[in-house]
């Protein structure tokens, strides 16, 4: 699976409407085109990009060709979105804590934030 393809396929709202279109059923070109107000060559090239994004699969019965849906493409895509949360959300909450440390500001200690600093004195080599 390649993701890029994905998105330049699902980046075209007349792709998106086709393969909401599919999860209806399968459909001809015939039937697709049909329901768009486009030529069937613009069809024939969107439903290539679809196919090249491995998104829709193609099957012959007798002289029709069928275009349905490829579920397994989906949930592989859907599986890396979830995963790219989960990493947003564990940076989230590793920033959260931060931010807690810091006195609820995203600045280090200090008088900005209201958390004392200790400091101690250490006497300089030359003097008593």
């Amino acid at each position: 699976m390649t993701l890029s393809l994905i998105f330049k396929a699902l980046a075209d709202e007349t792709r998106r409407e086709i393969l909401r279109l599919l999860r209806e059923g399968d459909r001809t070109a015939g039937e697709i085109a049909g329901r768009f107000d486009l030529t069937k060559p613009t069809i024939s090239h969107h439903l290539g990009v679809l196919k090249q994004a491995n998104l829709v699969q193609d099957h012959r019965k007798g002289q029709h060709v069928y275009y349905s849906l490829n579920t397994t493409v989906f949930q592989e895509a859907a599986a890396w979105f979830l995963a790219v949360m989960e990493e947003k959300g564990r940076k989230a909450a590793v920033g959260t804590v931060t931010e807690q440390e810091a006195g609820g500001k995203k600045r280090g200690g200090g008088r900005a934030c209201g958390k004392k600093i200790r400091t101690k004195a250490i006497p300089s080599p030359g003097r008593p």
